[in-house]
């Protein structure tokens, strides 16, 4: 009979993606279920029906008591979890760990956390690791409605051409039946080709603005994005601080031609590229706020645009790992 590896009496929440991964969570539950139960002993499981869920479940399982939520998922999944447990603890106090159980388009937060793969892997490493503090971020932007949003992120929210091909990997057919490294590589490539450079101006902490027309502007907590590129080689967790990595208008062959650079982080002294520090970041269009509002890519998904202001949380989200 199997027995729980997990601590004895902690209660556990799952929040699963059923379309993760093209539904491979789904399709092999049974599995999964069984391996759950054998490291965590019972745990309460809610499913995601439609984007935004992972934060309202998030919250409730919090409000139940639970003291580990894991997302079953990928980075959006892990996103709108740790946004709900944010949220959660903020308004009752109460502090819930985050856990992962990655599988989906993308997966780069736990790329960074080096997690084993592996679903039964990921399990028993979750069970015996530790609970860690660490950073989170908040945004503030434009949705598409045109109204002012806000919410929580754990790895990186970006502007430009994320955005843009944040939208054709989520619209993509292929989704979740094609490596994620390759869907969204040639996905960049394709908005790339597209996108128009769009002139914005940068502030971090209380430094004089810095004006850039850019291909892309990334506010990092977290090392990768976009399926596995190091877009910012030298971000912490725990640091209490954000890597801005801007990615200033160049030759578009040449710069599709250096997107190999980033997937080894080897961009850090590219002459099109700069990367500064800072705990707040206010972008905003210059001229034309139509033709400059970027679109903005939070963990993996463009809920709207800029003008936007990131804000560092540290030590705000308790990260098992």
């Amino acid at each position: 009979m199997l027995q729980a590896s997990g601590r004895v009496g902690l209660k556990v929440g799952v929040v699963l993606n059923p379309v993760a991964g093209g539904g491979k969570l789904k399709r092999h539950w049974p599995q999964i279920a069984a391996s759950l139960k054998a490291h965590f002993g019972d745990f309460d499981l809610r499913e995601t029906q439609i984007s935004g869920d992972g934060e309202r479940l998030a919250i409730d399982l919090a409000a139940d008591g639970c003291a580990l939520v894991i997302a079953a998922g990928g980075d959006g999944t892990a996103s709108e979890v740790a946004d709900g447990l944010l949220q959660a603890r903020h308004e009752t106090g109460r502090t819930s760990e985050l856990g992962l159980l990655p599988c989906g388009t993308g997966t780069d937060f736990a790329r960074a956390l080096d997690l084993p793969r592996g679903i039964d892997s990921a399990l028993k490493h979750l069970a015996g690791a530790e609970a860690k503090k660490v950073d989170a971020g908040r945004i503030c932007y434009i949705d598409d409605h045109g109204a002012l949003a806000s919410r929580h992120f754990i790895n990186i929210a970006s502007l430009g051409l994320s955005g843009a091909a944040d939208r054709a990997v989520n619209a993509d057919k292929r989704k979740g039946r094609v490596s994620a490294k390759a869907l969204f590589f040639w996905r960049t490539v394709l908005e790339f080709m597209r996108y128009k450079f769009q002139d914005v101006r940068i502030t971090i902490d209380d430094g004089e603005p810095v004006e850039a027309r850019m291909a892309l502007v990334a506010v990092a907590n977290g090392k990768f994005f976009g399926g596995g590129m190091m877009i910012a080689p030298d971000a912490e967790l725990s640091d209490g601080e954000f890597d801005v990595v801007i990615v200033r208008a160049a030759s578009k062959l040449g710069l599709i031609r250096d997107l190999r650079l980033l997937y080894g982080g080897r961009h850090r002294n590219h002459p099109a590229i700069t990367i500064l520090r800072g705990r707040k970041v206010l972008v905003e269009p210059l001229g034309d706020a139509d033709k400059n509002g970027a679109l903005v890519d939070i963990d993996g998904e463009s809920p709207g645009r800029i003008p936007a202001t990131f804000e560092i949380l540290p030590g705000a989200l308790t990260l098992r790992y």
